[in-house]
């Protein structure tokens, strides 16, 4: 696949999960749209959407609850696109959304694997190619990133790193939507600093195109060694995500 393609695929997703169009992505306005349930969305999105903004870099979509049109369409004209998705700005979102008892709640940037970039690391330990049954034991806080224990029959697929039987490294992905599953990894700390995370996540990306679908790569904005491991494997900054949910869905720290 080339990287058009890749993105295409993306933007497909994408306009599934927010109910529009692909091709609103690409304008140069806001796009407003109202959210629906959609089986095949991403599997962890909660729809439909309070309000949900999504840049490819030219502009926002805002799938949203119709309530909120106004309060959306102001926030939109007030502020660039790329400035919609973070402070101060964001700041007006969320106060203008908490007598609603509203918040913004989810922000990440997503990451798309560049072809012409791509490339193979090593690292001082053994790699073994992982399944369903090999997860069994793993749903621990160690392998959170990796593994998700709330949904573990979308975890399909993983690399792990051994040092000697001692599991020290783990890249797992989810089938999260039909043609798009989603990397993330952990590392132990006494394995950390020596390649292990782009080891991994370079082989189950090669993984994940041998079997026909197109992985992608999530992170938080500060997740700043993760967002090099993406780079370094050869990933690209592709779209940006904010989410508003209610307070009460919010898990308090």
């Amino acid at each position: 696949m080339t990287y058009r393609e890749i993105r295409q695929t993306a933007l497909r997703q994408s306009a599934v999960d927010c109910g529009c169009r692909p091709e609103d992505f690409l304008q140069e306005r806001p796009v407003i749209v109202e959210s629906a349930p959609n089986r095949n969305a991403r599997k962890y999105l909660d729809l439909p959407f309070v309000c949900d903004l999504v840049s490819y870099g030219s502009n926002v979509v805002a799938s949203i609850d119709g309530r909120y049109r106004e309060l959306v369409a102001g926030y939109l004209e007030r502020f660039p696109a790329e400035h919609c998705f973070e402070t101060p700005a964001l700041h007006v979102l969320d106060d203008a959304f908490r007598p609603h008892g509203m918040r913004v709640w989810y922000m990440a940037e997503y990451f798309l694997p560049d072809p012409a970039a791509l490339r193979q690391y090593g690292c001082p330990y053994p790699l073994r190619l992982l399944g369903p049954r090999d997860f069994a034991g793993l749903y621990l806080p160690a392998w959170s990133n990796a593994l998700c224990e709330k949904r573990k029959e979308l975890d399909v697929l993983g690399v792990g790193a051994y040092d000697g039987e001692r599991l020290v490294g783990l890249a797992a992905c989810s089938a999260d939507c039909d043609g798009m599953w989603q990397i993330g990894v952990d590392v132990l700390p006494g394995a950390r600093r020596q390649g292990v995370a782009a080891a991994l996540t370079s082989r189950l990306t090669g993984e994940i195109f041998a079997r026909g679908k197109v992985p992608f790569y999530c992170c938080a904005w500060a997740n700043i060694k993760s967002a090099r491991t993406a780079l370094k494997c050869g990933f690209r900054p592709a779209w940006a995500e904010v989410t508003v949910r209610p307070v009460l869905s919010i898990p308090v720290l």
